[in-house]
């Protein structure tokens, strides 16, 4: 895949943020999914809309991708483990339990997140806008406006999923995500609950 290096500028704020988020995963628990369950039956109950920000399961061991990894060949890439797949029957197996019905399930085009995705909902659209930023991949601000634009959009009692990566949930909500967590984000991009939905099956 043919990567396109953003300015300096822009890789240092990626660079940063990656490094800062890195800290806040370490000085914060993971989340239970209590409140995050709570938000959605109420924004059920409302018909709010909004989406559920879903980093990808675990993965093998590594950070990023291999040199020269290829969007269209999964076996190049840094892929799920074992356990990141049971994680993802356990994310879709807690919104049948608890009657949530979700419209969309939009994924980034890596393997590790629209496989997190079908194993989870058992279908997916993949949007680029949801692709990785890290180490100057990518167009960010574009990304990230993409996404809002989508997210002011929606219509009344809509609920979307959208399976991506931490640097992009980290960019639109200032907070870092754990593999396999979900963020409940508003049409503002406000995030409003988090939580390790495949804990609690």
């Amino acid at each position: 895949m043919q990567r396109r290096h953003l300015c300096g500028g822009a890789l240092a704020w990626a660079g940063v943020a990656a490094l800062a988020g890195s800290a806040a995963a370490l000085a914060q628990p993971v989340a239970p999914p209590a409140e995050l369950l709570a938000q959605l039956r109420q924004w059920q109950a409302q018909r709010h809309s909004g989406v559920v920000l879903l980093r990808h399961a675990s993965t093998e061991p590594g950070l990023g991708d291999p040199p020269g990894f290829d969007l269209s060949q999964c076996r190049t890439q840094r892929n799920l483990s074992e356990a990141g797949r049971a994680q993802a029957r356990a994310i879709g197996a807690w919104f049948v339990r608890h009657g949530l019905p979700v419209q969309s399930v939009l994924s980034s085009q890596w393997c590790r997140c629209l496989d997190t995705a079908q194993l989870a909902f058992g279908r997916v659209q993949a949007w680029p806008a949801l692709n990785s930023t890290f180490d100057g991949q990518g167009q960010p601000e574009v990304q990230l406006r993409a996404l809002r634009e989508r997210l002011a959009g929606l219509r009344e009692g809509t609920l979307e999923v959208w399976v991506t990566h931490q640097v992009i949930m980290t960019a639109l909500t200032g907070a870092y995500p754990a593999m396999a967590e979900g963020f409940l984000v508003d049409a503002r991009a406000q995030l409003r609950a988090r939580g390790m939905m495949s804990a609690d099956v």
